[in-house]
Formats: C-alpha cells, sequence, structure tokens
C-alpha cells in the first residue's frame, strides 16, 4: 500500500500549509483530495511535488507491502 502520510509531515516541517500548495504552487484541489484520500496520483504530480517542496520522493510517499 502507498500512503501519503510523509507528505503531511514534509510539509508541517517545512511550514507549508494546503492553501499555500494550491495559491503559490498552483496545485489543484482535486489533486489535494486525492492526496488526503492515499488515491492514484500521476508521477508527473510526484515529480512536481519533489520539486516544489525541494524533497526526495521518500519525503512524500511510504509503501507498505500488501498483507497476503
Amino acid at each position: 500500500m502507498i500512503t501519503f502520510e510523509p507528505l503531511w509531515e514534509t510539509l508541517k516541517r517545512k511550514n507549508i500549509s494546503q492553501y499555500t500548495l494550491i495559491k503559490e504552487y498552483g496545485v489543484s484541489t482535486g489533486t489535494l483530495d486525492a492526496l488526503r484520500k492515499n488515491r492514484s496520483v500521476t508521477l508527473n504530480t510526484l515529480n512536481d511535488l519533489c520539486n516544489m517542496l525541494q524533497c526526495d520522493i521518500t519525503d512524500i510517499i511510504q509503501f507498505t507491502p500488501d498483507k497476503t
């Protein structure tokens, strides 16, 4: 399972709000909704977030293998 839990921690650490992502970085509310609900986003979106936040992909996503 992939979650975006590290993204919220990164935003908090960098003192960036979701409002700032929308107004200053142009992130759509639909994208933020998908991230909040751990839904699929494109690799391009992940790349954009890494560039915006000047961070590594592991600062945005966390992978945990599904239990089988």
